[in-house]
Order: structure tokens, then C-alpha cells, then sequence
């Protein structure tokens, strides 16, 4: 614990809630006691020697003397493995079983007594003692698991161990989710990067050290270098010159992940390596790993676990919210506040202050004594109204939907069948099962309340889950038990899961409810797959320069949640004007784009930081609002594609080194560079430009690149970029849809795909794809259609025409 978590536990031991809060940490503690057996002598295991294989479709069962390893190369060209019987089922973060295996894989001798699995995407190496190397089809290494390492109680070790045994798959020990520990070293490439891993703070790039994988509440607001954060996942995208792939170890239990770059590898003379070493507190030892470009990664990994839900238009648009709103008066000042400044507004979002007594699903009548009323009147103005949702259930005979809980068997019980109490916001509360089935359905309708009050979205907290505790871990006992889909087990395997479940709870909730309308749902913990119900937000990140720059988390997407976004201005304090600013311009091309505060934090409308303040997030309102068409084209093809709207500068170009350092600045789709100023007093920063030509989209001037340019970011705005040949769904000054569209550079072509907005139900989305050409001094936009006409559907706008580094003036389309 810092200091300022230990402050924060001495004050709340002086409030009612604090005390509370202790007896509760206490009585976790003594549930644990009762229901954990205590660790006692345990010995490691590892595979031992090769005693024979059996070839399956994609691949095969390799068997050695104290384990067996199934490898399966999938169609598509993702590879699973998993030790001691683990199969790819059943998983929380897999749609399914995962893809047909590769019929045309085949499982191979190898020398010095080892096998391989080759394949036209990758081969697949398996040594006598158990390393599993990954490779590409020429031969090249991106990935050297060494043999695994188990650790189980010395009695009854051996049980059941060996070559010999029936796992349903050839051979080999039934152990595939069991609760051994167990250890995995990777070694990769030297000039490897790390990402992923989920929400993390240290930046787009993993640095060294060790990462938590148990999705925690941090006990206030955080900044760079606190771990673990709301969402943890075993998901890690290595980047290196060898070549990109995704590693998936698909297991929810407590873990961590150290990660090391350029250290002398095993056995491998004295080259230098990248480590990436997992360990589990239990769970099936398995994984996934899917190799190629970018682009192609993301895209298999979608197929994977599910395609990413596509927000409503309007979500795509600013947002705004506070913990603390207080009644139905103030939500009025602030929508007015708005219109009367004539800044553009998509949603407003009521935090838990508009609850009865803090007490889910319930509308405290005095502050907010009209809420549907409310919510129909903001919607005609073009405001929809967006409700927290939080997981725990106060535990209260007499409220309804506790009642109604228990009537169901729907909260989770200890070991003894008692159920599990903790504190949160209301008071002593009971906890649903989500990992239950009939739970989910029970919880999902009673999100009729919510839409019966006129919310148009929700956004899950505290669903880590979370139990406030002065000291140790502020979540449900370990040996709480839950469904887990019928097969049954405890909070060491349910925890990281917990979020992403109640999230589907609540998505198949909404759209059972109202199936004409998508539904919108972010929340604040999740695991792999949490696409397929919505998005999430950073969580309480601490107001300051570094919280703004701890704000610009890409990892979320290269793990498969695209939609996404700071508080911006952060969650606690007062954030200076000049703070305020550049944060409302970072957060104006993400995802999701909302202020948020919390309840003892100073304000963030734009128009409380002065009138040079305002005028800035003016500018940035406005440029987010003409860029809508793009987000909501960049919100389907993340659906189509799995490629996440927000991206590394590396994307299209991993092998640059230089790229695959930069950690200020990002890509909008293809089509557009955001540099952010991440520190005061900055109006001019230096920005790295991938190969191509680019444009700054203030300035029109043009710069080639690979190379390091410096740019202007005067306090109205920071530095944004347009690919040369890039064509732009904007909003038009007449207010519809324009294609802006960047001359390519000479000699070159370029083009762009467009998805029209088709409303907020469930349209099949229309992908319109255009080419952009240079003709005779001028530029030619053609759309690719099938009847051949290739007249462009919206009116084009050219920028950059006739243009070289260093010149400027715009121009039009040819027909």
C-alpha cells in the first residue's frame, strides 16, 4: 500500500461505511480461512521425455512421460496447444469451439526425436522435452515456449499422470482445468515490443517488469505505473522485425506476466532474447497464437471471440458526465449550457447520486421526480440520458429486486451455501452469479426499469466485482462459489470473468428488451471477448499531467475492444485550463469521448475553465462532430475486420523500429495521425511519421516520410495528419455526409472504404469503397460499383492538390 492508499484507509475507518467496510475485509478473510484448504509440500513437474504421438485433423496428440500436448492448427492459420488434456472448450472468451481444424495441416516427425505441425501459415516445432517453437513458413522464429512447469501437492502427485492414460484426445493425464500452478518462459525475438495485456497505465508499450492479471479496483485514481487496473487480460501482441503474433493464454485465473527485453536466452549460445514468463495460480495450461501482419492478427482474433458491437451513431459523439449531478434542475443547467453556447451534446450520464439510497434500479423520487419526462425532452433536443448500472444488490428484505434475487438463487454463497455479503456504495450487499445462465436472464430483465425510465445506455461499475476493504483485497472471498455454466468452482476462476459476464447479462438484456435498437453498454472491468456486448472507459484516472498522458491506453484495442475512452479532465482535483484542454482535444479523436468527475472534484464543462478554454474545446467539438461519418465507418469496419479505430503508428509498418517505440501519438484508422500534447507549456512537438506522404490538416503543407517532423500545436489545437490518397467520410457544411478526400503523391493511388450511417438498429451496413488516382495535374474519385458507373455517391472535396513538401492550396475532384 502507497501513502496515499494508506490515508485513504484511515479516513474511511472514520466513517460508518469504513467500518463497515473492515468487518466486511474481516469476514472475506474468515469465509477464505473456512473454504481454502491451506497450501501444503508441493514438488514441480515437468513433461519429461517424447513417448509417442498420434496424428489428429490439424494436428495431433504429442505424449511424454508426465503429460501430453494437443496442437491444432485451425483454418486461418491460428495455432491452439494445450497441456494435460486442455481442449479450447469450454472458454468465456471463444464464441465457440474455434475454427475447423486445418485439413491440410499434418502432424510430422522431426529430428532428434521431436515432431512439428506444418502448415501454410505457420509450422508448429515440438522438441523431446517439450519446447514449443512457433515459426513462420520460411523458416523464421517469432516465438520458443520452453518446456512448462507444474507445481502440486507431493500427495497423490502422481495420480493419474503418464502416457498412458485417456484425455479423450490420444492419450495423456484428464487434468485440463485443474488448480496446479503452473509456470511458462517465452522466449522471443531481441527487438520485440510488448502490448496488450488489457487496460494497463504505463502506456501503449508494455514495459519491463511484472503485470497482475486479477482485474482490481486501485482504491482512488491512478497513473502511470499502478497494476494491476479494472481489466486484465492474458492477451499479448509481440511486435518485432522477425514478425508480429498474438498470444492468448486462455485462463481467468490469478496470474502474472513478467515481461523482459533483450536478456541472454536458454540454450541459445549468447543471442539475445525478449522473456515474456506466465504464471497461473491454476487453470488450464493453453493458449492461442495467430501470426502475420496487424491487421491480419486482429482479424483472426475477432473470428475468434466474437465481433465487436457496434455503438449507436449517437454514442460516437461527445458525452458528458459527473458523479454528483444531484437533481433533475442541474442536468437541465447543464444541457442548457450547452445549447446556449451552442456546443454539440449526444448524452448525459447519471452516475449513482440519482439512485434511491444508493440502491440499484431505483430513482430517488425528491431529486429526479420526473425522469421519463426528463429523458423524452432531452431526446427531442437531440441528448439521450445514459444510466450507471452497478453489480452489487443491496441486501434489504423488502427491496424488490434483492427479493426477487433470492427468490431466483441468484447471489453467490460461500462454501457452506450462505450467501456472500460485502460493502459497496449501498451498504451491506448480496452479489449475482453471472457466470449463471438463469442469472443472466433474471438480470437482464430488470433492465426494463432503465428503459422505462427513458435511458438510452448503460455503463456497468464496480464490477470487478468490487467489496470495499480498508486493507487486502477488495473483491469476494476466493472460495466464493459459483455456476460457472453448470460446471461449478470458485471466485479463483470466476473473478476476471465476473465483468465480462455481467456485461452479457445486460447486452442480451437490452436487446431482448428493445431489439429494434443496438444496445449501448460500456463497463469497467471485462476479459477477453467483452467486445461482443460493448466498451469500456479508463476508470478514475487521476487529474495531472501524468494521468493525461496515462490516458492514451492503445492496448485495449489490440486486444479486441476497439470502443473506448478517458474521464476526460480525470476523475479527482481541479484540472488547470491549459490540462483541461488538451485533454478535451486527446479524447475528441477516441472512441468514446467523455468528461467525467467525481463527486468532490471540481467541474468539466468546457465553459468553467474561461472563454480561451472554451474557444479551444469549441474547436475540438467541432472537428469531432465533422469527423462523425468517419467514427461511425470506423465503428463497422471494426466489426467487419476486428481492426480497432484507434491504432498504433506501427500498424501498417511494424518492421520500423522507430515506430514501434513512439508512445505520443497514434493512428485514427488508416487515414488520420493524432500527435496529443501530453505536457504543459508545449506549442510546438516533434512527431514520427510512418512511410508515405502525409498532410497536417490545418496547414495543408506536406511531409514525407519515414522521418521526424516538428509541427505547431498552438493552444487551439493539436497536431493531426491525413495520409496522402486517404479518402474521409466527414460531415459536410450543409451537414451531410462529404467525402474529403487527400491527393495521393505523385505517381502513387490511394483510396478509402465509407460506411453510411444506416441508423441504430440492426441495417446491414453498407461498405462503399472508392479509388483515388492522379490524372493530369488533377485528382480522379471513382467508386467501385457494380454496374460500373464509378460516379463517386457524395459530393468530393480535394485537399492538397498539386501540393510538395513545404507548398499548400487545395482543390477539387475531376469527373
Amino acid at each position: 500500500m502507497d501513502g496515499r492508499g494508506l490515508v485513504r484507509t484511515l479516513r474511511s475507518l472514520g466513517t460508518v461505511r469504513g467500518w463497515r467496510a473492515a468487518r466486511s475485509g474481516w469476514r472475506m478473510r474468515r469465509i477464505d480461512a473456512q473454504g481454502l484448504p491451506a497450501r501444503g509440500p508441493q514438488r514441480a513437474r515437468v513433461p519429461g521425455e517424447v513417448t509417442g504421438a498420434e496424428p489428429l485433423p490439424g494436428g495431433g496428440v504429442v505424449r511424454f512421460a508426465r503429460s501430453s500436448l494437443v496442437i491444432r492448427v485451425v483454418v486461418g492459420g491460428a495455432v491452439f496447444w494445450g497441456w494435460d488434456g486442455a481442449g479450447p472448450e469450454p472458454s468465456y472468451a471463444l464464441t465457440g469451439a474455434g475454427p475447423e481444424p486445418d485439413s491440410r495441416a499434418a502432424l510430422e516427425p522431426d529430428k532428434d526425436g521431436g515432431w512439428r505441425v506444418v502448415s501454410e501459415r505457420v509450422t508448429v516445432l515440438v522438441s523431446r522435452q517439450g519446447a514449443v517453437e512457433v515459426r513462420t513458413p520460411g523458416g523464421v522464429v517469432l516465438r520458443r515456449d520452453l518446456p512448462p512447469r507444474w507445481w502440486e501437492p507431493v500427495d497423490g502427485a502422481d495420480e493419474g499422470r503418464g502416457g498412458g492414460g485417456t484425455d479423450g484426445v490420444g492419450g495423456g493425464p484428464v487434468r485440463g482445468g485443474g488448480t496446479a500452478r503452473w509456470t511458462l518462459r517465452t522466449e522471443v525475438p531481441a527487438d520485440a515490443r510488448f502490448f496488450g495485456l488489457g487496460g494497463r497505465s504505463s502506456g501503449p508499450r508494455l514495459r519491463d517488469g511484472v503485470h497482475r492479471l486479477w482485474n482490481t479496483d486501485p482504491r482512488g485514481p491512478f497513473g502511470p505505473g499502478d497494476d494491476p487496473l479494472y481489466i486484465t487480460m492474458p492477451v499479448l501482441l509481440v511486435v518485432a522485425d522477425a514478425g508480429t503474433h498474438l498470444a492468448f493464454h486462455d485462463n481467468s485465473w490469478d496470474g502474472r506476466v513478467t515481461l523482459r527485453e533483450g536478456e541472454e536466452g536458454a540454450g541459445s549460445g549468447h543471442d539475445r532474447v525478449g522473456v515474456c514468463e506466465v504464471r497461473m495460480e491454476g487453470g488450464p495450461l493453453r493458449c492461442w497464437v495467430i501470426v502475420g501482419k496487424p491487421s491480419r492478427v486482429l482479424s483472426r482474433w475477432a473470428k475468434l471471440t466474437g465481433a465487436p458491437a457496434v455503438p449507436p451513431a449517437w454514442a460516437l459523439g461527445p458525452q458528458h458526465a459527473r458523479w454528483g449531478f444531484g437533481s433533475e434542475a442541474e442536468v437541465r443547467r447543464i444541457v442548457a449550457g450547452y445549447r446556449e453556447r451552442e456546443l454539440p451534446l449526444s448524452a448525459l450520464h447519471l452516475d449513482i447520486d440519482h439512485y434511491d439510497g444508493h440502491r440499484v434500479f431505483t430513482v430517488d423520487r425528491e431529486r429526479f421526480p420526473a425522469l421519463p419526462r426528463l429523458a423524452r425532452e432531452l431526446r427531442e433536443q437531440g441528448v439521450r440520458l445514459v444510466s450507471i448500472v452497478d453489480t452489487a444488490v443491496k441486501a434489504e428484505h423488502g427491496f424488490g429486486v434483492y427479493d426477487s434475487g433470492v427468490a431466483a438463487d441468484a447471489f453467490v454463497r460461500d462454501g457452506r451455501g450462505r450467501e456472500v455479503r460485502g460493502v459497496v456504495w449501498p451498504g451491506w450487499c448480496a452479489y449475482p452469479d453471472f457466470t449463471d445462465p438463469e442469472v443472466r436472464r433474471w438480470w437482464g430483465e430488470l433492465y426494463a426499469e432503465r428503459l422505462e425510465q427513458g435511458f438510452s445506455g448503460v455503463w456497468h461499475d464496480m464490477n470487478e466485482p468490487v467489496s470495499f476493504s480498508p486493507v487486502g483485497d477488495r473483491t469476494l472471498p476466493r472460495s466464493a462459489r459459483h455456476s460457472l455454466e453448470g460446471r461449478g468452482g470458485d471466485h479463483r476462476e470466476a473473478h476476471n470473468v465476473y465483468g465480462l459476464t455481467m456485461a452479457r447479462a445486460g447486452y442480451e438484456g437490452l436487446r431482448s428488451l428493445r431489439p429494434e435498437e443496438r444496445p449501448f453498454l460500456f463497463s469497467r472491468s471485462g476479459w477477453a471477448g467483452m467486445q461482443r456486448y460493448g466498451g469500456t472507459w479508463s476508470g478514475d484516472v487521476a487529474t495531472g499531467w501524468p494521468g493525461l498522458r496515462a490516458s492514451l491506453v492503445l492496448g485495449l484495442g489490440l486486444c479486441g475492444v476497439p470502443y473506448s475512452g478517458p474521464d476526460i479532465g480525470g476523475f479527482d482535483g481541479n484540472p488547470s485550463p491549459e490540462l483541461f484542454v488538451r485533454w478535451f482535444q486527446l479524447g475528441a479523436f477516441l472512441p468514446l469521448f467523455r468528461t467525467h468527475a467525481a463527486i468532490d472534484a471540481g467541474r468539466r464543462e468546457p465553459w468553467e475553465f474561461g472563454p480561451q478554454a472554451l474557444e479551444c474545446a469549441r474547436v475540438a467539438l467541432a472537428e469531432r462532430e465533422r469527423l462523425r461519418p468517419y467514427l461511425v465507418t470506423l465503428a463497422h469496419l471494426a466489426r467487419l475486420t476486428g481492426a480497432p479505430y484507434v491504432r498504433p503508428v506501427w500498424w501498417g509498418a511494424p518492421d520500423d523500429r522507430p515506430l514501434r517505440d513512439c508512445e505520443d501519438a497514434f493512428l485514427l484508422g488508416d487515414a488520420l495521425l493524432v500527435a496529443p500534447v501530453l505536457e504543459p507549456g508545449v506549442e510546438r512537438r516533434a512527431v514520427r511519421l510512418p512511410r508515405g506522404r502525409w498532410y497536417d490538416t490545418a496547414t495543408e503543407r506536406a511531409y514525407d516520410g519515414p522521418a521526424t517532423v516538428t509541427l505547431d500545436a498552438p493552444p487551439a489545437r493539436i497536431p493531426v495528419l491525413a495520409r496522402a490518397g486517404s479518402v474521409i467520410p466527414v460531415r459536410g457544411p450543409d451537414g451531410g455526409l462529404e467525402l474529403e478526400v487527400w491527393a495521393p503523391a505523385g505517381g502513387r493511388r490511394g483510396g478509402g472504404l465509407v460506411v453510411p450511417d444506416a441508423g441504430d438498429g440492426w441495417e446491414r451496413a453498407e461498405v462503399e469503397r472508392y479509388t483515388v488516382r492522379l490524372v493530369d495535374g488533377g485528382v480522379r474519385v471513382k467508386q467501385v460499383r457494380t454496374d460500373g458507373s464509378g460516379h463517386p455517391r457524395w459530393p468530393v472535396r480535394v485537399r492538397g492538390l498539386g501540393l510538395v513538401p513545404g507548398g499548400g492550396s487545395g482543390g477539387t475532384a475531376l469527373p
